[in-house]
């Protein structure tokens, strides 16, 4: 493998050599009988665009045609001195900016669109969540909105699902006046591949409660299942999964955890020693198996639920019961990270033997076997390096597969690993 490198300093030369390097080292497995994989350190290449950066990662998905979608928070989840073109006056006019929302790279890591943002006829999220992309190369992206930290225990009501939370009323207005808040997200958006808007369900500031059918509360993810043409809603803040007509965005059916028909009480915060909550705690993924088992994060409760389409509950594993979690204040208010569970995608055999979780708090990606749900090995650590992680939070598999990961908080990046050989 060759670089073509100009520009660098004799620093910069050796940081990037050192780079390359890493990706070449030890592959990452804690078991021999797991699959083994490296990073490929400069994946994605360099925005056209240099003065581009990446927010915080908050879904990473790949279509039909191996292409890598990513979503991000953007402006908001960057740091001031990340904002410098963004500001008023400008700091400075060579660096930095968001990029777009929503971006598409080729498996090299060529960008090849971008689009996002405010539009005419739908709302775009406070804070976007995951996103899907069905067999028409339709883009579904979920409003995930901000909640603030979860309480201690014995407190309240458990909501850990905050990634960054920025300061209450959302600014500041002339005088010293706060912003009034910006109704809750409760939405999800369906947009054409090239960014033309479709189809809203949901409405910001709108939600009828766990049982409600036409509305939703802070959704985290989505996924497509072409076989009926429809798209199952990770449900967050109505800790439940609900399913709707691709097409019309009617309402299908819900369920809850263990494929209860009807709202549980909100479980207390997670604590190892309880046994498992009748209720979800946070709903941060969804995925549909080729087997048509569909796949659940409950992230906070550090578990995973696999049902039936129809809502009728299989098997559950818990993936690392001692995690817990914390909450710190910062530049974007309180940043929480919370359970082990955050994000899943399947290998791409035939059989999809493997399940890969993203485990965001503990730093690494979990690999269970698919059918036992049994832990077979992790990659990925702690660290900034390539290969490291600080927040994975979005994981996805390509059909050669390639693993593509997404990082929230102060990660802001995404990253390809490579079957070793």
């Amino acid at each position: 493998m060759s670089y073509v490198v100009s520009g660098f300093s004799r620093t910069g030369l050796a940081v990037l050599v050192a780079a390359s390097a890493f990706m070449l080292g030890p592959v990452l497995s804690s078991q021999a009988r797991a699959p083994r994989y490296q990073v490929q350190a400069l994946w994605p290449k360099p925005f056209p665009n240099q003065s581009w950066v990446l927010g915080s990662i908050t879904g990473v998905t790949v279509d039909s045609q191996n292409h890598i979608w990513v979503v991000h928070r953007g402006g908001d989840s960057l740091e001031n001195n990340e904002k410098g073109m963004m500001l008023t006056p400008p700091s400075s006019s060579i660096c930095c900016q968001a990029a777009p929302f929503v971006l598409e790279f080729d498996q090299a890591g060529a960008l090849l669109t971008s689009w996002g943002g405010p539009g005419q006829g739908y709302q775009w999220p406070q804070s976007p969540g995951g996103l899907a992309v069905d067999g028409k190369g339709n883009v579904w992206i979920t409003a995930a909105g901000l909640v603030p930290a979860p309480p201690a225990r014995g407190r309240g009501a458990n909501d850990p699902t905050a990634a960054e939370q920025p300061a209450a009323g959302g600014g500041r207005r002339g005088g010293g006046t706060p912003a009034p808040p910006a109704p809750a997200d409760a939405h999800v958006i369906k947009f054409s591949r090239d960014g033309k808007f479709l189809l809203q369900i949901g409405t910001p500031g709108k939600n009828e409660g766990p049982d409600g059918h036409a509305t939703l509360d802070r959704p985290a993810a989505i996924a497509y299942d072409g076989t009926a043409n429809e798209v199952f809603v990770a449900d967050t803040g109505n800790r439940r999964i609900v399913v709707f007509d691709a097409d019309s965005g009617a309402y299908k059916r819900h369920w809850f955890a263990y494929g209860e028909k009807a709202a549980g009480a909100a479980p207390p915060p997670y604590a190892a020693g309880d046994p498992p909550a009748k209720s979800f705690r946070d709903v941060t993924c969804v995925e549909i198996a080729r087997d048509g088992n569909v796949y659940v994060c409950d992230r906070s409760s550090n578990r995973i639920q696999v049902f039936q389409k129809n809502g009728t509950f299989v098997k559950e594993a818990v993936i690392s019961k001692s995690t817990l979690g914390a909450t710190v204040t910062g530049q974007f208010g309180v940043v929480a990270s919370y359970g082990s569970a955050w994000d899943v995608a399947f290998s791409s055999d035939a059989q999809q033997r493997y399940l890969f979780v993203a485990d965001g708090h503990d730093k690494k990606v979990v690999m269970l076997q698919r059918d036992t749900l049994t832990e077979v090995g992790t990659f990925g650590n702690g660290g900034r390096y390539p290969g490291q992680f600080l927040a994975v939070g979005s994981i996805a598999t390509d059909a050669q597969g390639n693993i593509y990961t997404g990082e929230q908080h102060h990660g802001k990046r995404v990253q390809k690993f490579v079957a070793a050989k």
